[in-house]
Formats: C-alpha cells, structure tokens, sequence
C-alpha cells in the first residue's frame, strides 16, 4: 500500500468517526448539542482537524443526511423484499419508513428538516438521496393506480408518511392509533 493510499484511508477514517460521534451527540442530545468545539474534544482531534473535513456543523449534518438515506434505503428494500403482494409491500414500506423515523429521530431530522446543504428533486442531488427515493417508487409504483404517474404518487405517499412519522415524534398522534393509520393509508392510496 503507498503512502497516499495509507493517507487516504486514514482520512476517511476520521471523516466516519466525526459523522459516528455526531450522529451520537445528536441522538442523546439534540442537534444543538452538537457542535465542532464538543465533536473535537469526543474524538480527540483538534477543531482544525475536523474543518480540514467539514467547513462547519452544516456539511456534518449533510453527511449524516447522506448516511441516513442509505440506511432508509436499505431498510425499505429489505422490509419489502418478502412481501407477496403489492399492497403487502406498499404496507411493509410503510411499517419500515415509520419504523427508521422513530428509532433514529435525530438522523431523520438531519435527512428532513435540518439545512444539510443537499439538494432535493434535482440534477445534483446527491445519489444516496436519489436512492431512497428510489427504494420507495419501487415498491410504491405498483400500486399508484392507472393514469397516474408513479413518481408523483410516491411523491403524495411520501409526504402522507413524512407527516405521520414527523406528527408522532412531536406526539402529536396518539401512538395506539399507528397501525390503524398506515393501513388507512395502505387501503386509501394503494391501488392494486
């Protein structure tokens, strides 16, 4: 291995230590709990260290975006995966969506409701965001219904499930309801 290889992988090293110890501040303890100053001193880098990967909070917050739509990715694939049915699917993508949303809040906030500085819905969008829409037109384009386009219905079903997911964290929806809302769900919009 050359030296520049060595380099290489010790930054990328660092660069998934920073992003792994920010995504635990903000688990634990909110986003704002996580700054460059707190972040040094958890990984025992210097602040210059971490600029020297991220020019501030708002790219690490990206990052973590970033991370957070491969993993969304991912758990909607494997969710659907055993699904017989396309409405079994749309039903187990539901299930997985809300699921990632409320066992990784802070993660889901950096993906959603967080300035990332990534682009939604464009050209430049970065291809793990691409991807996670991706997972769900998937399972969701089969279900869209004749005559409409399949994007924009999982674009409509995407939303109806940002709501549900961002309602239920704030408690804003009583959480014995949760089931009898993804099948409301399911039943009105998917139409197979």
């Amino acid at each position: 291995m050359s030296v520049q290889e060595r380099k290489q992988r010790e930054r990328a090293g660092r660069e998934r230590l920073i992003v792994a110890t920010a995504r635990e501040v903000a688990e634990q303890q909110g986003w704002d709990a996580v700054t460059t100053r707190r972040l040094a001193e958890r990984i025992e880098y210097s602040q210059p260290v971490l600029y020297s990967h991220f020019r501030g909070k708002r790219e690490i917050i990206g990052a973590v975006a970033l991370q957070g739509a491969a993993e969304l990715a991912a758990a909607v694939r494997a969710a659907t995966a055993a699904a017989k049915s396309p409405r079994e699917r749309a039903a187990a993508l539901a299930r997985a969506y809300l699921d990632f949303a409320a066992h990784n809040p802070a993660v889901y906030e950096a993906m959603f409701q967080l300035d990332g500085g990534l682009a939604f819905a464009r050209e430049d969008t970065p291809e793990p965001l691409k991807d996670a829409f991706a997972a769900l037109l998937e399972s969701l384009g089969e279900v869209a219904g004749d005559g409409v386009e399949p994007g924009l219905f999982t674009e409509v079903f995407w939303a109806s499930l940002h709501g549900m997911a961002t309602l239920a964290r704030s408690g804003r929806l009583p959480p014995e309801y949760t089931e009898s809302r993804l099948e409301l769900l399911v039943d009105r919009l998917a139409v197979v």
